[in-house]
C-alpha cells in the first residue's frame, strides 16, 4: 500500500516549492488592463525592471515626491512665487525617473554589446556534445554584468526543473532587447522540437552583429537630426525659466493678459505635442 500510495502521489510544481523564498516585487500596473492608467503603471514597472536597480517602485515614488518638495521649496526661498515653486516641483519630480530612463539606456546598450559574444560561447558550448541546460549554465556564469546576471536568474530557475519556455519567458520583458527575444524564442523552440542548435546560434550571432553595425551607421546618420531634436525639446523650457528667473513679476504680468494666457497655454499645448513626437520618432528609429 505505501508503494501504491506513492506511486500516485501529486507531483509538486518546483514554483510553488521555491515561491516561499522569491523576493516580492511592488508593482503598479495591471498586465491584464488596457486603460491609459494601467499602460502608464505598466510603463513604471518596466522601466524599474530593466534599469537594473534593486530599488522599490514605493521608494522611487519617496524619491520622487522628496525631490519635489526640495527644488519647489527652493525655487519658493529664491523667488517667492507660486508659479515658479510649481515649476521647480514639476522638475524635482522627474528628475529621478529621468536617472532611471538614462540608466535603463545605458544598461540596454552594454547588454546588446555583450549578446554576440554571449550567442557565440553557447554555440561553442554546444559543440562539445554537452546538454542545453549545461551548455546554458557554462554561458551564464561566465559572462559578465548586466546580462551576465539575467542569464544566471534564468540558469537557476531551470536548476528549479523549469523548462526553458518558462525560464526565459521574462527575459525579454526584463530586458527589453529584440535580440534576447529572438535568442529566448530560438532556445525554446529546439527544446520543442529540435534541430541544429550550433548552426541556429551561428546565424543568430550574425544576425545580431549586423543589426549592431546597421544601428552604429544609422546612429551616425542621425547625429545632426538627433541634435537638433535635443534642441527643440530643451530650447522653449531654458527661454521660459530665464525669463522667469530674470524677471519674477514676468510670468504673473503675462498671465494677466487674455491674449498672454491664451498664446501661453497655445505655446505650452504645442511643446508638449512636439516633444511627445520628436521622442516618439527617436525611440522608434533607436529601437534596439
Amino acid at each position: 500500500m505505501a508503494v501504491q500510495a506513492a506511486l500516485v502521489a501529486p507531483k509538486i510544481d518546483p514554483r510553488s516549492e521555491f515561491a516561499g523564498i522569491l523576493k516580492e516585487h511592488t508593482a503598479f500596473g495591471n498586465p491584464e488592463g488596457s486603460g491609459g492608467g494601467d499602460r502608464l503603471n505598466s510603463w513604471f514597472d518596466r522601466l524599474l525592471i530593466q534599469s537594473g536597480t534593486e530599488m522599490d517602485g514605493t521608494v522611487l515614488m519617496l524619491l520622487s515626491v522628496m525631490g519635489s518638495i526640495f527644488l519647489g521649496g527652493l525655487a519658493f526661498v529664491i523667488q517667492e512665487n507660486l508659479l515658479t515653486t510649481a515649476m521647480g516641483g514639476m522638475v524635482g519630480f522627474v528628475v529621478p525617473i529621468a536617472v532611471l530612463m538614462f540608466l535603463k539606456q545605458r544598461r540596454q546598450s552594454m547588454m546588446l554589446k555583450q549578446t554576440p559574444d554571449m550567442v557565440d560561447e553557447l554555440a561553442r558550448a554546444a559543440r562539445t556534445g554537452r546538454s542545453l541546460h549545461d551548455c546554458f549554465r557554462i554561458v551564464a556564469e561566465e559572462t559578465p554584468e548586466p546580462l551576465g546576471s539575467e542569464l544566471r536568474t534564468c540558469s537557476r530557475r531551470l536548476r528549479f526543473g523549469l523548462g526553458f519556455e518558462d525560464a526565459l519567458s521574462s527575459l525579454p520583458e526584463r530586458t527589453g532587447l529584440v535580440a534576447l527575444s529572438v535568442f529566448s524564442t530560438a532556445l525554446i523552440i529546439h527544446e520543442q522540437i529540435g534541430g541544429d542548435l550550433v548552426e541556429v546560434l551561428e546565424r543568430l550571432a550574425r544576425t545580431i552583429r549586423d543589426r549592431l553595425t546597421f544601428l552604429g551607421r544609422l546612429k551616425t546618420m542621425t547625429t545632426a537630426g538627433r541634435a537638433t531634436a535635443i534642441l527643440m525639446l530643451a530650447l522653449p523650457p531654458a527661454i521660459f525659466a530665464f525669463f522667469v528667473i530674470r524677471d519674477p513679476a514676468y510670468l504673473n504680468n503675462l498671465m494677466a493678459a487674455e491674449w498672454g494666457r491664451r498664446v501661453t497655454i497655445l505655446a505650452v499645448v504645442l511643446d508638449v505635442v512636439g516633444s511627445l513626437w520628436i521622442v516618439r520618432v527617436l525611440k522608434t528609429s533607436q529601437r534596439v
